[in-house]
């Protein structure tokens, strides 16, 4: 795991295969809170939620980019909401 301390508001998050994931919000606890922007309306009509990913899962931070250990795809299963 990568040191968390170098993640900073919105550095763009990717996966390990270069894709999007989304920007960071701030880092909380052992966490990456993820802005709503990168978060769609559900289809009940609610609006967009931050979503969080584990610090275990940073294999780099770079510049302003937090590169996962995981393809974005298999990222976002690991996401929670608030």
């Amino acid at each position: 795991m990568a040191d968390l301390s170098n993640v900073k508001e919105h550095m763009n998050v990717v996966g390990a295969d270069g894709v999007h994931v989304g920007t960071v919000d701030h880092v909380d606890g052992g966490r990456i809170k993820l802005t709503k922007v990168d978060s769609p309306q559900t289809q009940d009509g609610e609006g967009a939620k931050h979503h969080f990913i584990d610090g275990g899962l940073v294999a780099e931070v770079e510049g302003d980019t937090v590169r996962l250990s995981a393809t974005a795809a298999n990222a976002v299963t690991f996401e929670t909401t608030e």
